[in-house]
């Protein structure tokens, strides 16, 4: 499909092939104490995409910028609705759903960017790709690379989750643990691909992360019979997923496919709430420190706040914010009662909601369809449950043991 880029910050408009990753007039304008400005959305003529949502077998692959080859070697979307009826009934919301993403190849929503990116890769005949991560990103890309033997470059700050980290290296990444923070592997990661070509994959800067985030939308339009929820919860971190999770319903809105866009609920940890206090107050400073146990979520500086503001805005959302001790609560309730196992991050989409619903009620009703945006499985950071849960003791091989351990006292 053919497209152009548009600033997200100035309206400034690129017409190329070659690849682009902000724009030149406000990528200079970042003090580097507030939101980076300059991110680029990638937007495609009207009747192009009307086409395109017309196919009786319409696909997210449609609306790509880039022909993704064989996806069946790394199968990205097709993800489950999961009903929970248990907690369904329990609130009171009968049309409760929740998108299963953490059942990507990776497991985590970041495959969706991963993909996109990938194929932008082949279609420039590159080979390498560099990014940084602390986790998800770069298992995701790493993912990607092993399924199309692409090499994958991935510099990570030394405190990166190990469990996270070890999927990477296990997909063959080459991993380049860095002493400092997230913003110093993120700026070598940039140096490494003006020294040594390739895609940079990182979030937000390469518009193609966003773009490909979009299917998660299309796919939903596409499993619920063409149409879409009435709002849908997002865990919130650097702004790339809600934002994404916007420009799918938006484009299926300018194709004239739908005719609104859902509310969007930016979920976040009160511990990396800058996103929140941005779309609340107007405030587009860095915060000092986030610090919350929810890590894919926990930014300081998100890289594409501004355009996450925007969004919400735009589909006349709202926020949602939560505290770690609420998301780790929701994480187990999810589990307990819906059999649905996510990592913290994704937990904190439910923690929203539950935390949210008596002014959803009043807002939309108990019979609104809401979907809950699930990114990530559980087993990705099976740290956060230390100190929390345990495996109870062994009981002697006996059959009296087995019946002290179940007699009523």
């Amino acid at each position: 499909m053919h497209f152009k880029y548009i600033c997200s910050d100035c309206g400034h408009e690129i017409v190329t092939d070659s690849v682009v990753y902000q724009c030149p007039v406000c990528a200079g304008k970042n003090p580097g104490n507030t939101f980076p400005q300059g991110n680029l959305i990638v937007e495609y003529d009207p009747d192009e995409l009307r086409l395109a949502a017309a196919k009786p077998d319409v696909s997210f692959f449609d609306f790509f910028p880039y022909t993704v080859p064989t996806p069946e070697v790394y199968p990205v979307g097709s993800t489950p609705i999961i009903r929970p009826k248990r907690i369904a009934e329990r609130y009171g919301f009968a049309n409760l759903m929740c998108k299963m993403d953490s059942a990507l190849p990776s497991g985590s929503f970041k495959d969706r960017a991963s993909q996109l990116v990938a194929a932008q890769a082949i279609a420039h005949h590159e080979n390498r790709i560099a990014l940084a991560s602390t986790g998800n990103a770069g298992a995701a890309m790493s993912c990607a690379g092993a399924a199309y033997g692409l090499d994958i470059i991935l510099f990570v700050p030394e405190t990166a989750p190990v469990n996270k980290l070890m999927q990477s290296v296990l997909y063959g990444a080459t991993v380049v643990p860095v002493h400092g923070t997230y913003d110093d592997a993120f700026a070598l990661s940039i140096e490494y691909t003006r020294h040594f070509g390739g895609i940079n994959r990182n979030t937000a800067y390469n518009p193609m992360t966003i773009e490909g985030k979009k299917s998660v939308s299309i796919e939903l339009f596409t499993q619920l019979g063409r149409k879409v929820p009435d709002v849908v919860y997002v865990p919130v971190g650097d702004g790339c997923i809600i934002a994404g999770v916007y420009k799918g319903f938006h484009d299926l809105l300018r194709a004239g496919a739908i005719s609104k866009v859902p509310h969007l609920v930016c979920c976040q940890s009160d511990r990396s709430d800058a996103i929140s206090r941005a779309f609340n107050a107007g405030n587009f400073s860095n915060l000092e420190h986030a610090d919350t146990r929810a890590d894919s979520i926990s930014v300081e500086s998100p890289a594409n706040g501004r355009m996450a503001v925007r969004c919400i805005r735009e589909s006349d959302g709202w926020t949602s914010i939560v505290s770690d001790s609420q998301i780790f609560a929701a994480q187990l309730e999810l589990a307990h009662d819906s059999g649905i196992f996510v990592e913290p991050a994704a937990a904190c989409a439910y923690a929203g909601f539950l935390a949210d619903r008596d002014h959803l009620a009043a807002k939309l009703g108990h019979d609104a369809s809401v979907c809950l945006l699930l990114t990530g499985i559980g087993f990705k950071d099976m740290a956060a449950f230390n100190g929390e849960v345990s495996i109870p003791p062994a009981i002697p091989n006996s059959v009296q043991a087995m019946i002290d351990r179940f007699s009523t006292k």
